[in-house]
């Protein structure tokens, strides 16, 4: 045989054995899912979190169970909107969220000409039960969690039910005319007879709404139903949204919060900013954090001094943390690593996880005064910390009490309040 058929034969037995051995680009890209531009989230580990459970991962199966079950439950619940309160927001517009100061009581009986019962007195720590009632405070909490497990649902199962009813939400509560939430914070947490709104209660965005900000960059991966649309509407939310936290006084105010508040501030800040493209601004917004939050915040021995002086200490001491575990995450996207950061004393978030894991693992009583005490309050802090290379809390992470409703980190490692007192 001469060398040329030879080569022929060779040839046509490699074309096999490629066909046979390397996908197509066709088959491989309908075999990835798409990377999210989630910015709290890692888009590229929630990638690789769905390949292994396409493989069959036994443990993130068990956990999808128990994400499914959550997502399940909101497809029969909402949509909610600001237009539902029985009494508009001071200024009268209904388009206005309004929440009502969760600690402050009233010190009289209500009276045709008293109907709040004023004057209105705090009680640290011990909930007013109707502050749940009449305002948008239990209303967007439920618009948070439902489109943050129906998205990651979606983006799991594939099950087009899951995204439907986000859009659904997210519609409903933020773009359609007649029902949607003006894009401010102006009568927040306001004490009946005595303002009509307060910088501190930003933070009923600033805890959560990071959750929605990661939910509609999943959605914008491909969800059925959420169009071209509807993804530059909520950015234009999101946008002017940005700038009212930005330019209000109130914003200006709760910014320039020592406590949990401004931590939380600067996460949903830089959130914001990431999601709507102002990448210098969230890169900034977490190295200011270094100096500005973790070297007054966080004590030498890890401890949280401010928040050890609340009624509830170990709720706002994890509190305060998942401010912080979130806001590395976004540093993570804009190149901050806010873990390795240690301040002229030492102090650090390391430290500050590490001085919870006696009590979050069972082994120590917390000694500071907790009005109720969840020890899984802290387990997502925990995962946050071992994942950043804490030898301490990844030693201590077999130990933790497993969170009503499962451990979701694997599914979705960024850290709730999972004892939330919704205040």
């Amino acid at each position: 045989m001469s060398a040329r058929p030879r080569l022929g034969v060779l040839l046509a037995a490699v074309a096999v054995l490629t066909a046979v051995f390397v996908p197509s680009a066709s088959a491989s890209a309908h075999a990835a899912p798409a990377v999210p531009k989630t910015a709290v989230l890692d888009g590229a580990r929630l990638q690789q979190t769905k390949l292994r459970l396409d493989r069959g991962d036994p443990q993130l199966r068990r956990a999808l169970r128990n994400l499914t079950t959550r997502a399940d439950n909101w497809l029969h619940q909402g949509p909610w909107t600001v237009v539902d309160k029985p009494k508009p927001a001071p200024g009268g517009d209904v388009h206005d969220y309004l929440s009502q100061a969760p600690y402050w009581w009233p010190t009289t009986t209500p009276t045709a000409a008293n109907p709040w019962g004023c004057p209105y007195v705090q009680r640290d720590g011990q909930r007013n039960p109707e502050v749940d009632t009449g305002t948008d405070r239990q209303d967007v909490e439920k618009v948070f969690d439902s489109t943050y497990d129906l998205a990651l649902a979606w983006y799991y199962t594939g099950d087009k039910r899951y995204a439907q009813k986000a859009d659904q939400i997210l519609r409903t509560w933020f773009l359609d005319p007649a029902t949607r939430m003006n894009p401010n914070l102006n009568h927040a947490q306001f004490i009946p007879c005595k303002y009509d709104g307060r910088a501190i209660g930003i933070i009923d965005f600033s805890q959560s709404y990071t959750s929605v900000v990661d939910a509609i960059a999943i959605l914008g991966t491909g969800a059925p139903g959420w169009t071209k649309t509807d993804r530059a509407a909520m950015a234009g939310w999101n946008s002017d949204f940005l700038g009212w936290l930005k330019n209000s006084a109130f914003g200006k105010e709760e910014g320039a919060a020592a406590n949990n508040h401004g931590t939380f501030y600067d996460m949903e800040l830089a959130a914001l900013a990431y999601a709507t493209g102002d990448k210098a601004l969230a890169r900034q917004t977490v190295l200011d954090a270094r100096a500005k939050r973790i070297d007054p915040q966080i004590a030498v021995d890890g401890s949280q001094p401010q928040e050890l002086a609340r009624t509830r200490s170990w709720h706002y001491s994890t509190f305060d943390l998942v401010a912080y575990t979130r806001l590395a995450a976004i540093g993570r996207h804009v190149g901050v690593n806010l873990w390795t950061y240690q301040g002229p004393d030492g102090q650090d978030l390391l430290k500050a996880v590490d001085y919870l894991l006696p009590a979050a693992t069972g082994t120590a009583t917390w000694p500071h005064p907790e009005l109720e005490f969840y020890r899984y309050a802290a387990s997502d802090i925990v995962h946050a910390a071992a994942d950043a290379g804490d030898a301490r809390a990844k030693a201590a992470v077999p130990k933790l009490e497993t969170p009503p409703g499962g451990d979701l980190w694997t599914l979705r490692p960024a850290a709730e309040q999972l004892d939330s007192i919704t205040g």
